[in-house]
């Protein structure tokens, strides 16, 4: 199985279907720390909605059209990232990524989003990498700047979340950016 370690008490591994119920108790667990920000914090409830979510990135990555990462922190689900996107014919993905309170501070999700990057530039060859956040979300912000994306500006009210419409800014990372850095 595929595991890399993040820290000393800490890895990155896939998230797959087999893994619904302990996913959904990780949304249940995190849900006040990421549902401001994370649409499906709402949508994932039980075991079920949690396997039809983990189902979907299934299909996704069996497309080749996005990946899902769970991050364990001694050996207990509490954040992960996603290729939200991926696009091997125009060399574009998204990242995204989440952590409940008790994995925060501790530098794993800009880690965790550092060797998806390394991936998908220097294994598949992507020449963009793309970071979506609300521009409220301060957290989100400081890790797009940390691993050194450039803003490139926010959608005005783009999408609707907890009923109230939100901006979405939009940070970006090339390739030759990447390896300069």
């Amino acid at each position: 199985m595929f595991a890399s370690p993040l820290a000393e008490d800490a890895e990155i591994r896939p998230l797959e279907p087999w893994q619904a119920e302990e996913f959904a108790e990780h949304v249940v667990r995190v849900r006040a720390d990421i549902s401001p920000w994370i649409p499906w914090a709402a949508t994932i409830t039980d075991a079920s909605s949690a396997r039809e979510f983990l189902e979907m990135y299934a299909r996704r990555q069996a497309a080749d059209q996005g990946r899902l990462y769970g991050i364990w922190i001694d050996g207990v689900l509490q954040g992960g990232t996603v290729f939200r996107t991926f696009d091997p014919v125009m060399l574009n993905c998204e990242i995204g990524v989440w952590m409940g309170a008790a994995g925060q501070g501790r530098g794993l999700v800009t880690r965790a989003a550092r060797q998806m990057i390394d991936w998908a530039f220097g294994v598949r060859g992507m020449a963009r990498v793309e970071w979506h956040c609300d521009p409220e979300n301060a957290r989100s912000v400081a890790a797009a700047e940390r691993l050194g994306l450039t803003c490139e500006g926010t959608l005005r009210e783009a999408f609707v979340m907890n009923g109230e419409r939100r901006g979405v800014q939009i940070w970006s990372l090339l390739a030759d950016e990447w390896r300069a850095a």
